[in-house]
């Protein structure tokens, strides 16, 4: 393969400033449960790769399924390029790189049966069924990916990578009369097939927790002081904020630019958030991005101040700064473009009950049901909160939709936990019609004061 990509840059490379090839090879299993019926399964191929070339400025992209073909589309690539190609490129330097990453795994998935994939998944859903009369239906989803990535440029690097992803969920449905309730278990990684085993005890409390909302009374709209747990903590600080860092986000949108000025003060001194590549086992985990550019962890708040973005080359080159190793596809039919990978907000130094003790009537927010950004608004809804009254957890609520300003919300956190936790579920990242990338977010529990809710 590495001979074919070499064969391919020989020919082409003297017709454009930058030219670059990538192959894939996956193999995927999935496992599906809708209500009692198994609704999925099978096992996939997919092979294919793509030709990006560069000229004054203009990129050319054409993917293919056949090696057979590489040289046409190849060609086709630098054609487009040079069509569209008046200005000037700008690709950050970077030292070309030569190796190969082997798999590292500790429990392979490749390795377990598909039959038993089905037992594992079969028993979760029995268990949901059987839980309570009042849960009613079932949706459950188990997949995992091998990869290998080989990827060539003009440049002399040449770098061969193999991946596993692995991630599932378990969502119980609850239902009395006209309506319904849901909660949902997952999990995720790279590097270990346990992690879709014993979850147990999380489906236990899935199911509690859609059982408890059927009971639980619309929250009071208004402005509360609220606590996010972990998950959340992670959804809001990638959804909100790490869109916002990456880089041909900022670069294409002046707005933005005037705004994500570096050194500008987002938040108070003990705010920081970073995103990573290098947490082996997460799903946000990489040796090398797409463009074959070193992984690392980039500080993106520190102290309180932007410090930094996530850049491919280009966005880089244009903005002179330095790549991050953010370029990712999600797979051969589209080129990379800059994304997260493990987007955190750091430890802090509060308790959870320091953080709840002093509040009269505020809002315990736990994790993601759903939610949208435009811009540097945001609304997310809880899957599941409580509310909590003179510095106690109160009773249960439904329907908690929190709204606001990334930029005002950020500077609005006065306390953060000590406990960062780390999520890898079943979902993904979307951008740019690439969907689902594998990433992973954390936090600790943050308080924020002065949250719009949403609500009855």
């Amino acid at each position: 393969m590495k001979n074919r990509i070499s064969e391919v840059l020989a020919k082409y490379a003297g017709r454009c400033d930058y030219l670059e090839v990538h192959i894939e090879d996956t193999e995927e299993s999935r496992v599906g449960f809708t209500g009692s019926r198994l609704s999925e399964l099978g096992r996939r191929v997919d092979f294919g790769g793509n030709v990006r070339a560069l000229y004054k400025g203009g990129w050319g992209f054409a993917s293919f399924n056949s090696l057979d073909r590489i040289d046409e589309f190849a060609g086709h690539a630098v054609d487009q390029a040079r069509l569209v190609g008046h200005g000037t490129s700008q690709l950050a330097s970077v030292e070309p790189l030569v190796a190969d990453v082997a798999l590292d795994v500790i429990n392979d998935p490749r390795d377990v049966s598909l039959a038993d994939k089905v037992a594992m998944m079969r028993a979760y859903n029995e268990q949901v069924l059987a839980f309570h009369d009042e849960i009613i239906t079932s949706s459950l989803l188990y997949f995992d990916r091998y990869r290998r990535f080989w990827f060539g440029s003009s440049e002399g690097a040449m770098v061969y990578q193999e991946r596993v992803d692995i991630g599932g969920r378990v969502t119980p449905v609850a239902s009395r009369g006209e309506g319904s309730q849901s909660y949902s278990a997952s999990f995720g990684g790279s590097d270990d097939f346990n992690v879709a085993r014993g979850n147990e005890a999380r489906v236990d409390k899935a199911c509690r927790v859609a059982l408890g909302k059927l009971d639980a009374p619309k929250v009071k709209a208004g402005e509360y002081a609220v606590v996010v747990d972990p998950m959340l903590g992670g959804v809001f600080i990638h959804e909100a904020f790490g869109h916002l860092s990456e880089g041909d986000n900022v670069y294409e949108n002046k707005n933005l630019r005037d705004v994500m000025v570096l050194g500008r003060r987002f938040g108070k001194p003990f705010l920081n958030v970073h995103d990573t590549g290098l947490d082996k086992g997460c799903r946000g985990y990489l040796v090398y991005d797409d463009e074959g550019v070193p992984t690392e962890k980039t500080d993106l708040i520190r102290e309180g101040k932007l410090v930094g973005r996530l850049h491919s080359r280009e966005t880089a080159g244009k903005m002179g700064e330095r790549p991050t190793g953010s370029a990712r596809l999600i797979d051969y039919r589209h080129p990379p473009v800059p994304r997260m990978r493990n987007t955190v907000i750091e430890s802090g130094d509060s308790t959870f009950d320091e953080m709840i003790a002093d509040i009269d009537l505020g809002i315990y927010a736990i994790s993601a049901s759903g939610g949208q950004t435009n811009g540097e608004m945001f609304t997310f809804t809880a899957a599941d909160a409580y509310m909590i009254r003179n510095g106690k957890l109160a009773e249960q609520v439904r329907d908690v939709m929190l709204t606001g300003n990334v930029f005002t919300t950020l500077d609005s956190i006065d306390a953060i936990g000590n406990d960062l936790a780390c999520h890898d579920g079943g979902g993904g990242c979307g951008k740019a019609g690439q969907f689902p990338l594998p990433v992973t977010h954390g936090s600790p529990h943050v308080r924020i004061q002065n949250v719009v809710i949403g609500g009855e």
